[in-house]
């Protein structure tokens, strides 16, 4: 066993290891290549990788297989930078993983669980339940069950802790009891840790019922636990900026070594936990291939309470991790062309336009080696006021949506933009995230408006009780 610095330089070693042979990279299909695929442009947020054109014929038709430390390198550096997705080539026993069950009052659910479990050793953490949960009779499950209860509850975060404190094996599986794995979702997230620096991997959350009604096709659709088809690394202010703990795979010494959840937050502590991860200098992966299906709720009255909930977690995330919470990350040259067009006016119309040539100049230097410099400037402009836009549209409906409901009431300009933006953002949303049986767009829009209104409440209620607007304040890059 490890102790104090021993532990420390081997977790250290770890994060700095090297890729296996065998280990492959494929570059993701959004990214794009120049100059002979020396420069590769893409990632989350998007970035410039410039490669030796040594380097670069490794690559080949786009893919990277390690066979020895230069490729090892290079491999790593595709992996960090995000235009390349790893491709592991070998898989760890999931005799090695523990599945821990945090539970309160939902026998249900777990029984439902353990049925869909075949084989796994599993830690069920009774969080002061108030009939207290038994170990299933032999032959009930197909698994080897162990119950440990809490007298009174603790939380999430502590029940999980505990499991986590009680296992042995070299991996850990956090599934909570409204959850039924998918078959394969060990296996695909499992061969992750052959990179000796992920600490942590989680799937894709889908729906267990996605159509008995209405808010069931919507959240089908766009659940909060859902991130979405592709894959990424996780990593703060990115397309997946953290996985929840409804499901998540994870290197059991570094969560020791990294005081596993924190056990003050009864909200948010699946966030907290990937942000300190990723900040100690671990990787950590969603893997969509993997599915394990969540019993989303369904009546308004619940569902409206936990979007809810969730906006609650901000204010104690801002406060744990500065600059990493805000409802906005955008560009200065986004905000001033978004404000000049807002005024509906021919000036405002060519200052945006001003704006925008600006913005172009300047981002044209950092692409004057490659071929065509202002074209692949202008689009990279154009996309990032696409997004800029979508992200401000966003906020005034979810987070800032007092603020705009006041300025709404008092300007009629503002209540014209306010009602397009909201339905042009509700539908773009509707597109981008639409799913086979999902609701038609203005159902959708409907839902989505309300699913913005809860959690912006919560947000505003967490910030009034923290006595803090960390929470609530905007970025701006340059």
């Amino acid at each position: 066993m490890l102790h104090g610095t021993h532990k420390f330089e081997y977790h250290r070693l770890m994060r700095q290891g090297r890729l296996p042979d065998g280990f492959g990279v494929r570059i993701d299909p959004s990214v794009r290549a120049y100059r002979g695929g020396r420069v590769l442009i893409g990632g989350s947020p998007p970035r410039v990788v410039t490669l030796a054109p040594s380097a670069a014929a490794m690559i080949g038709d786009g893919f990277l297989e390690v066979t020895d430390p230069k490729t090892a390198v290079v491999a790593r550096r595709l992996l960090d930078s995000g235009v390349g997705n790893p491709r592991p080539m070998l898989l760890p026993s999931t005799d090695a993983v523990t599945v821990i069950v945090p539970l309160r009052n939902n026998v249900g659910g777990l029984d439902r669980l353990l049925s869909a479990l075949r084989g796994h050793k599993v830690i069920v953490v009774d969080d002061g339940s108030d009939v207290p949960v038994r170990v299933p009779p032999v032959g009930a499950s197909r698994c080897s069950v162990t119950v440990i209860r809490h007298e009174v509850p603790r939380g999430p975060a502590a029940a999980r802790n505990t499991g986590m404190r009680a296992a042995a094996t070299e991996f850990v599986a956090f599934l909570d009891s409204d959850v039924v794995p998918r078959s394969g979702w060990l296996e695909v997230m499992l061969g992750h840790f052959s990179d000796p620096a992920v600490a942590l991997v989680a799937p894709r959350i889908v729906a267990l019922d996605p159509e008995s009604n209405d808010l069931a096709r919507y959240e089908h659709t766009r659940s909060s636990l859902d991130l979405g088809r592709r894959e990424a690394a996780v990593r703060p202010r990115t397309a997946v900026s953290y996985v929840p703990s409804a499901a998540m795979l994870v290197r059991r010494s570094v969560l020791l070594d990294e005081g596993g959840f924190d056990e003050t937050m009864h909200v948010a502590e699946d966030v907290d936990l990937c942000w300190r991860l990723e900040q100690a200098g671990w990787r950590l992966r969603y893997e969509p291939a993997a599915h394990v299906a969540h019993d989303h709720r369904v009546s308004f009255g619940q569902w409206f309470n936990r979007k809810q909930f969730y906006g609650t977690g901000a204010a104690p995330l801002a406060a744990r991790h500065e600059g990493k919470v805000a409802p906005l990350y955008i560009s200065r040259w986004t905000v001033a062309a978004v404000v000049l067009l807002a005024t509906l006016s021919r000036l405002g119309f060519v200052g945006a336009i001003a704006t925008m040539a600006v913005a172009l100049f300047r981002l044209r230097k950092v692409f004057s080696e490659l071929d065509q410099p202002t074209r692949v400037a202008a689009i990279f402009v154009a996309r990032g006021f696409a997004a800029g836009l979508w992200q401000l549209a966003s906020a005034m409906c979810r987070h800032y949506w007092p603020v705009t409901l006041l300025a709404v009431i008092f300007s009629s300009r503002i209540r014209q933009i306010a009602m397009a933006m909201a339905v042009a953002e509700g539908f773009a949303d509707w597109w981008t995230h639409r799913e086979a049986g999902g609701l038609d767009p203005v159902r959708y829009i409907a839902f989505k408006r309300i699913d913005d209104i809860a959690y912006g409440t919560g947000l505003w209620k967490g910030a009034i009780k923290s006595r803090s607007v960390e929470a609530l304040k905007p970025t701006f890059g340059g």
